[in-house]
């Protein structure tokens, strides 16, 4: 893998196609040299491409003829839309033409797609979609946030060794801490799943430091935050509209009184500091984990530079090759396994050493 990763964009997938996603390509490709393939119906993309200014830029049109919509179920978009742009996408990384996509539309059918063009990595049995949260010392990464709400222990062991993987790489954290969310810290608290995972993971050699609440996501005491996707999509949107509407009180607050306004002008460097840490376009996108290639989904309404960030994350994960890393981790894994016949059936991370 080169340091240029080609990145296939879903030109046709989000709320405001291919308007934002054209935008966020050229921004992407202008300020870290990206080489972009943008996929859907030639005529749109074009007339939004013309634009802008791409002279120097190295980006190139992929026609797809069909889009799939928010509302399509994610089987059929995959079985009867067979030339659609999100499919086609991944139908480029599978020939190798481009090393990753970034796709704004239906996550369903992005993860399908993903799933039935690429497959899964061997040891993986369900692909997880995670995301990076800011915490009071740095980042931390939750999944799953939607892919998967019904989940056994095992999937969530596997969960656990993903983010591990991917935090190591993408992250800086040589052994990441990895914690298993639950309404309380005691290990007589959560639920079957979760008392279930909870002793799989002790027997690991992953980084585990057991329960994990809710506050523990953005105080720093974790690096990893694993959970089912029904509670994760939960925590997810709460974080989202809590960082709103914190955003909108301090900005009536600030602005409805004459001594505040001074404040808030005092105090403007920092306020931007803060809108940005918390901004979600500042993350780009939810990386597809447990395919066997790179993706990153983003919210179908990401403004170009959410775009821009996420292009940006999926070059750098492909170029980082986090899935031979983890693919790598897995084969350790089995081959300690079948050499140990007392080890449980599960993944099993061979060291805490972090990856090479």
């Amino acid at each position: 893998m080169s340091n240029r990763a080609v990145v296939a964009v879903d030109a046709m997938g989000g709320d405001n196609a291919p308007s934002h996603e054209v935008a966020g390509a050229v921004m992407a490709a202008r300020q870290w040299q990206i080489p972009i393939v943008l996929v859907g119906q030639s005529a749109s993309v074009e007339a939004e491409l013309a634009k802008h200014d791409i002279r120097g830029l190295d980006i190139r049109i992929e026609q797809a003829s069909e889009v799939v919509g928010m509302h399509d179920s994610a089987s059929d978009a995959v079985r009867k839309k067979k030339d659609s742009s999100i499919r086609v996408a991944f139908e480029l990384v599978k020939q190798g033409i481009a090393d990753a996509v970034v796709s704004t539309g239906n996550s369903g059918a992005t993860m399908a797609a993903g799933m039935f063009v690429l497959k899964r990595i061997p040891e993986i049995d369900r692909p997880a979609i995670a995301t990076v949260v800011p915490n009071l010392k740095d980042q931390t990464l939750v999944l799953d946030v939607g892919g998967n709400v019904d989940c056994k222990p095992h999937h969530l062991v596997q969960f656990a060794l993903m983010g591990s993987v991917y935090v190591s790489q993408m992250l800086g954290q040589r052994t990441p801490r990895v914690g298993l969310l639950s309404n309380g810290e005691e290990e007589s608290k959560g639920n079957e799943l979760t008392r279930e995972a909870n002793q799989i993971l002790k027997r690991t050699s992953l980084n585990y430091v057991g329960y994990t609440e809710g506050r523990d996501i953005y105080n720093g005491r974790v690096d990893v935050v694993v959970c089912d996707g029904f509670v994760g999509n939960v925590v997810l949107k709460v974080s989202e509209g809590l960082a709103e509407a914190i955003g909108r009180m301090l900005r009536k607050e600030l602005g409805s009184r004459f001594l505040s306004k001074i404040g808030y002008l005092l105090a403007k460097p920092a306020l931007k500091a803060f809108r940005k840490k918390v901004d979600y376009a500042e993350y780009g996108g939810a990386p597809l984990l447990g395919i066997q290639g790179t993706a990153m989904i983003c919210h179908g309404s990401s403004s170009p530079r959410a775009i821009m960030n996420a292009i940006k994350m999926a070059h750098e994960s492909a170029v980082r090759q986090v899935n031979k890393k983890l693919t790598e981790r897995l084969e350790v894994s089995r081959s300690e396994r079948n050499d140990d016949k007392d080890t449980p059936d599960v993944v099993v991370p061979p060291t805490r050493q972090g990856v090479q």
